[in-house]
């Protein structure tokens, strides 16, 4: 079972896989997002639910849009306790369907009038085999979540976001193409390249209208149940994934307040994509094992670039 703690001190009991949060330990001043309104997909769990919880402790009123009916309702219960009532609220969404879509915008504005923030998270992992093996259907389910579902929700947004000059907009990206030992494979990245696309289409659609868009990478995130894992055998010790800076994954915790300090930086990131860990050095993030880090910067892209990242791709002519 996981725990958290309300802001009375009270410690109560959850099923979903979280520790306490409180992010003053990042730099980040508590009600930082007061006045934002932001919309999640995929925020009942994981990364995403990282990134509502993040936002709430920050003052931020958050929009749980999930296909999990029990995690979501959950993830409201959890952060409305733990960040005052009524600062979150569930909405049970399949970013696939237009009517789903439909209805996570007219309850959004019904219960907060606006919506500043809209961040693109929701993905299914199980899409993840290589061409050669996989049906037809898990590339439309691919596209269907990550392109037609960024689109619809973009649609559903942004156009208010412009007419008020305020907003922004982000996507939980990853790499381009499988490339071993990634992890996501060929379904899975194909789904996310066209989001990225997308994105990165928008961020130029939308210059000077006071809507910004970039892409964040929220690679290493997680916090593994180990009573799903096999139990170890007599001797037998646990291999952990260690990021840069961690003693294993990044907390879901410390990925939000990198989500949060991104959002308060939109502007300069506008028509960008980072790792989380660009996000974390930049704010200057307490990591428990600071010397892992790599803190060497390479060349950005410029935007002509980027537009034609597939052409420059590979070894081509070179001998």
């Amino acid at each position: 079972m996981g725990t958290f703690v309300t802001l009375g001190g009270e410690t109560q009991e959850s099923f979903l896989n979280i520790e306490p949060i409180d992010l003053t330990y990042t730099g980040l001043k508590k009600g930082c997002m007061a006045g934002e309104v932001a919309v999640v997909t995929g925020s009942a769990s994981n990364v995403g639910l990282g990134y509502v919880r993040a936002l709430a402790w920050a003052g931020a009123k958050v929009v749980i849009a999930d296909l999990n009916e029990e995690a979501g309702a959950e993830a409201e219960r959890v952060i409305n306790l733990e960040s005052g009532p009524d600062c979150a609220l569930f909405v049970k969404t399949n970013v696939t369907l237009q009517e789903d879509i439909d209805n996570l915008a007219e309850k959004a504005f019904a219960k907060f009038g606006k919506v500043d923030l809209l961040l693109n998270n929701a993905m299914n992992m199980r899409l993840n085999g290589p061409i050669l093996s996989s049906p037809v259907s898990d590339l439309e389910q691919s596209f269907a979540i990550s392109g037609k579902g960024v689109m619809m929700a973009i649609k559903a947004f942004v156009p208010a976001m412009i007419e008020r000059g305020h907003g922004v907009v982000t996507y939980s990206a990853t790499q381009f193409h499988y490339m071993p030992p990634m992890v996501g494979g060929s379904m899975y990245t194909a789904g996310k390249a066209s989001a990225t696309s997308l994105i990165m289409s928008l961020a130029n659609e939308v210059k000077g209208k006071g809507v910004y868009v970039f892409c964040l990478t929220p690679a290493g995130i997680g916090r593994p149940d180990f009573s799903k894992f096999p139990p170890l055998k007599p001797g037998e010790k646990r291999r952990m994934f260690g990021m840069p800076g961690f003693e294993g994954m990044i907390p879901p915790e410390a990925g939000g307040a990198g989500m949060v300090y991104s959002l308060l930086h939109a502007e300069q990131l506008h028509g960008s994509g980072i790792l989380i860990n660009d996000a974390l050095i930049a704010m200057d993030f307490p990591f428990p094992k600071p010397e892992s880090v790599n803190r060497m910067k390479g060349r950005r892209l410029t935007d002509m670039e980027l537009t034609m990242t597939f052409c420059y791709m590979g070894k081509g002519f070179d001998e």
